[in-house]
């Protein structure tokens, strides 16, 4: 199939890429600046965009077979001295649908759009945060533009972790240092856990939800329910220290409470039902050797 990813030129929209060409399907790229040029996507064409912007329009979306959509925005991508409220409704309640609609009218025959599973797994978050409500309307929006012989799929994932060839990260290395002994915190992590997903996982149920998804439905995925804790734990089993992480009650630098919608103390557990982990043909138990790969790529 001939596949447009908007967001291939990051993390996991980089790594879905990647997955897709390597099981030979024509992968192009979207985003707003070209991929890091060394990363395997750089290779692959690219269509410069800015979904938001309404870049996308069914003129350049043509032509292609199947589309990935992860491109959602959060926190990180609101520019400087907007409101962040208008932008999460700018960029989640209306642009994504209107993505998913410019797919709908150029042709494209099906659609996974990207999501974050906090308003799935944890749905009493939904009052209190704007942000897990806007990813809420991204999800809905974007599936509700389905129509006969136009197919919306939504996949929604828990804390990711993982790497891509040549793609730095703001998360991983850190932690990676940190376990080595090189950045002056001390090994403890925040009391609450959630689920976590290696990259692997996520790209193979994207691939799964492409050819086998329910047309309309949301998928909740994930892998391993971890303390933040056991999580850490593996960064320093990875580099090979013996440092034992502590458990403590208090806010840690490298994941803030900000980072921790829940709050500090409490879980956000994810158990995926099996049948949907077998349509989607995701692999399980893939946490440690995910951050044993990063340990490799970002401990030099």
């Amino acid at each position: 199939m001939k596949v447009l990813v908007v967001g291939g030129t990051g993390a996991l929209g980089g790594h879905a890429a990647i997955h897709l060409a390597a099981q030979g399907h024509d992968v192009s790229i979207g985003g707003r600046n070209p991929a890091n040029p060394d990363t395997p996507m750089a290779a692959m064409p690219f269509v410069q965009g800015d979904y938001v912007a309404g870049d996308f329009t069914p003129q350049r979306l043509a032509g292609f077979d199947w589309v990935v959509f992860a491109a959602g925005n959060d926190p990180r991508h609101v520019p400087q001295g907007a409101d962040f409220a208008e932008f999460l409704i700018k960029a989640n309640h209306e642009a994504v649908p209107a993505f998913f609609a410019a797919c709908r009218e150029a042709g494209v025959k099906r659609a996974v759009q990207l999501g974050s599973y906090y308003h799935q797994a944890a749905p009493e978050l939904l009052e209190n945060n704007g942000y897990i409500r806007s990813r809420k309307a991204a999800c809905e929006g974007a599936r509700a533009q389905g129509a006969p012989g136009f197919d919306v799929v939504s996949v929604n994932a828990p804390f990711m972790v993982g790497s891509v060839p040549g793609l730095p990260s703001a998360i991983f290395e850190p932690y990676v240092q940190w376990a080595k002994g090189l950045i002056p915190i001390e090994a403890y992590a925040p009391t609450g856990g959630t689920n976590f997903m290696s990259f692997r996982s996520l790209s193979e149920a994207i691939l799964g939800a492409l050819e086998r998804g329910e047309p309309g439905k949301a998928y909740l995925v994930g892998d391993e329910n971890l303390s933040f804790r056991e999580y850490f734990q593996l960064f320093f089993d990875a580099v090979g220290s013996a440092v034992q992480v502590e458990e403590r009650d208090a806010e840690m630098p490298l994941l803030p409470d900000v980072a921790i919608p829940q709050g500090r103390g409490n879980w956000v557990r994810v158990n995926p039902p099996a049948d949907e982990v077998a349509l989607l043909g995701y692999r399980r138990n893939d946490v440690a050797q995910a951050v044993a790969d990063v340990a490799v790529q970002f401990g030099g």
